[in-house]
């Protein structure tokens, strides 16, 4: 089985060489490893490069030539690991660790679903809460309460996450690659529920990665709020542009819904500055953010990404 993993990293070559380090531990291992190096300026190359030489399985460094955010760098990656023959990509950001033995604990799965997500520890080593559903009506995922395993081992859910999702190269090839106009926040999401439209989406219980870098959070009871910044702000009001069109597209719309989903985004954002982050001085982004929002929907050229019918171009590969 050809099992690739792919991780997107900018800038954060300390929390990569401690995942780098995680994943020469993994048993059974990947097959390869794709970094994607999202025009990095620290030393990112020379982490790779030392890691590289001692490896126990072949990394290859994916350079891009600029910064695409997460979702270019997922779109990439993963369109780089198909190139290597993966069947299986195993997709994460930079700033976890792996648990050595995760692909086991995914391999129980891996004969019945095509869409597979494990679970993770915050910083702390807590529960990461992660158990959502996607409601098309008003165009957000909204959080699941209760234990979701107390009856099963396995949660089917309509969403996905960057953060360790493990997904089949026909799933890709059926549904498409990541879409990079998304850049980062809602990208993984959106791709987990167009996933959903024609594979099962499963979550599993069992722990296969480790946050590691500290986030300013509140605990809601039903879920937990994190601090974000500016451009995450920005994109999660403008992605919401992209996300009525695939909304459009899959014929799911509803304006009255999705303009209350607009509105409930804007609140949790608000709501996020003030509890999480003490501060307002955010709000002109979201503003900036609405309004480029509502400049896509009414985007008449707007087309979804299209499923993979042919070969993609590739950006450099770094020896």
């Amino acid at each position: 089985m050809e099992l690739q993993l792919v991780i997107t990293t900018f800038n954060r070559s300390a929390y990569l060489k401690n995942l780098l380090a995680s994943v020469a531990k993994l048993d059974p291992a990947p097959t390869g490893v794709v970094v994607v190096d999202n025009a990095s300026s620290d030393d990112t190359t020379t982490v790779i490069q030392v890691a590289a030489k001692q490896f126990p399985i072949p990394l290859v460094h994916h350079r891009l030539e600029e910064n695409v955010g997460g979702a270019g760098g997922f779109s990439a990656g993963i369109a780089k690991a198909l190139d290597l023959g993966a069947e299986w990509i195993w997709l994460m950001d930079d700033d976890v660790v792996a648990h050595p033995d995760a692909l086991e604990a995914f391999s129980v799965w891996m004969d019945r679903y095509r869409c597979i997500h494990g679970r993770r520890y915050d910083e702390q080593g807590k529960p990461f809460f992660w158990q959502h559903r996607f409601c098309s009506y008003l165009g957000i995922h909204l959080p699941v309460r209760g234990n979701v395993f107390a009856s099963s081992e396995v949660f089917h859910t309509n969403v996905g996450c960057f953060e360790g999702m493990l997904v089949h190269s026909d799933v890709v090839r059926a549904i498409g690659l990541p879409d990079p106009r998304f850049f980062i926040n809602g990208d993984d999401t959106t791709y987990g529920w167009l996933i959903s439209r024609k594979f099962p989406v499963a979550y599993i219980n069992h722990y296969v990665l480790s946050k590691a870098r500290p986030q300013k959070q509140i605990d809601l009871v039903i879920r937990h709020l994190n601090d974000s910044n500016d451009l995450g702000r920005y994109c999660a009001m403008r992605n919401r542009g992209h996300i009525g069109q695939y909304l459009r597209h899959e014929n799911a719309y509803n304006g009255w819904g999705f303009a209350l989903g607009t509105v409930l985004t804007a609140v949790k954002e608000i709501f996020r500055l003030i509890a999480v982050e003490h501060t307002l001085r955010g709000i002109p982004t979201l503003w900036r953010g609405w309004r480029e929002a509502r400049r896509i929907l009414g985007d008449t050229s707007w087309q979804p990404m299209k499923p993979l019918n042919h070969p993609a171009d590739y950006s450099q590969d770094c020896p």
